[in-house]
């Protein structure tokens, strides 16, 4: 038996994540539909976000493909420069109370820092790498100047990643770890609804992530009791919480992705978002990249599903079409590396027709 190696391998390799990820995006779009049949949902926010991150991972790959360099180099320019000139994504006094949009501000960010390293890692010019370092690193002094303290803490743990990843031998174990931080990330912020964590300890989380966000977890939690399976429907989590609804400012969000699935979609809803980190996961370290680059991109998207855990992140469509895109770029064949290798294998077919006569 004949084994499958090379870049024949690489191509049935992305022919299983492409197809996995069809998969799972399709079953997101097709479940809110379902749920917001039942209930009467409104689900175009899910489907521009599946919409979003689907355009985003395709325009990723054309572009790590023919500018492995240059693509998440103009990518990590366009997060600065998103940050800096749109005034919703930085936080400010008129959007601060009582949640604001920071953590779009800090999921812009991350991106950026993860893109600026990834494209550090692609190129082999060495004065090229430092400059694109450099940029990461004003990109988390940035952060700190806007007053984005998790943005600042999450683009230091992607930098500090990225760095450490050249020297990582199993890129399997450090995506194992990645997926194991988001899954503390989320089971922390699901114990903190449930009322499940110590009372010193709760009241310390309270104080970080203000009491009002707390009780929109928990109206996020109470509305998962109520219909278990499909949730409440599609945006309507606004309507049914009594936080929300009491609040002037409110944005209609618990401000917590898994959380938003689980009161409006139910629990198939949460393994679905799940699913769909863990098939961006899978395409990083079953991608022909080198694995310092697709650990970096896994670092940024690990950061951004903790933000997402703790925030409204994914109500913004620059972060998902972001997160589509640094996907993307991780996971694209550069042109340079299929036309080489293309050419090995002619220059081998020619040699054993040469040695058969």
């Amino acid at each position: 038996m004949t084994s499958v190696s090379g870049p024949d391998a690489d191509g049935e390799r992305r022919i299983v994540s492409d197809t996995a990820g069809v998969v799972v995006l399709g079953a997101c779009a097709t479940w809110s539909l379902v749920t917001a049949a039942v209930h009467d949902g409104r689900p175009e926010g899910v489907l521009l976000a599946v919409l979003a991150v689907a355009a985003g991972y395709a325009a990723g790959r054309i572009g790590g493909a023919l500018l492995p360099v240059g693509a998440p180099f103009a990518g990590a320019l366009a997060g600065i420069a998103l940050t800096v000139a749109v005034p919703h994504l930085a936080p400010g006094p008129q959007i601060t109370a009582p949640l604001g949009h920071a953590g779009a501000t800090a999921a812009v960010l991350t991106l950026s820092v993860g893109a600026a390293c990834c494209a550090a890692w692609s190129t082999p010019v060495r004065s090229a790498r430092f400059a694109l370092r450099l940029l990461a690193t004003g990109t988390a002094v940035l952060a700190a100047v806007l007053g984005s303290a998790s943005g600042f803490a999450a683009c230091l743990a992607v930098l500090l990643c990225s760095l450490a990843a050249g020297r990582i031998r199993r890129p399997g174990a450090g995506t194992a770890a990645l997926a194991a931080v988001a899954v503390l990330v989320t089971a922390l912020v699901w114990a903190v609804a449930a009322r499940a964590v110590p009372g010193g300890f709760a009241a310390a989380l309270e104080g970080r992530l203000t009491p009002h966000r707390v009780r929109l977890w928990q109206d996020a939690w109470h509305l998962l009791g109520d219909d278990t399976l499909l949730g409440a429907g599609p945006g309507r989590f606004g309507e049914l919480s009594t936080t929300s609804a009491q609040s002037l400012l409110s944005d209609d969000k618990p401000h917590s992705a898994p959380l938003q699935q689980a009161a409006e979609q139910g629990i198939v809803g949460v393994a679905l978002l799940a699913a769909v980190f863990g098939w961006v996961l899978y395409a990083l370290w079953r991608g022909p990249r080198p694995a310092p680059v697709a650990l970096t991109a896994g670092a940024a998207l690990t950061a951004l599903a903790a933000i997402a855990a703790v925030g409204n992140a994914l109500s913004f469509t620059a972060v998902t079409v972001g997160a589509g895109l640094l996907a993307g770029m991780a996971t694209a064949r550069p042109l340079a590396d299929e036309s080489s290798s293309r050419t090995g294998r002619g220059r081998t077919r020619g040699a054993g027709r040469a040695a058969a006569w």
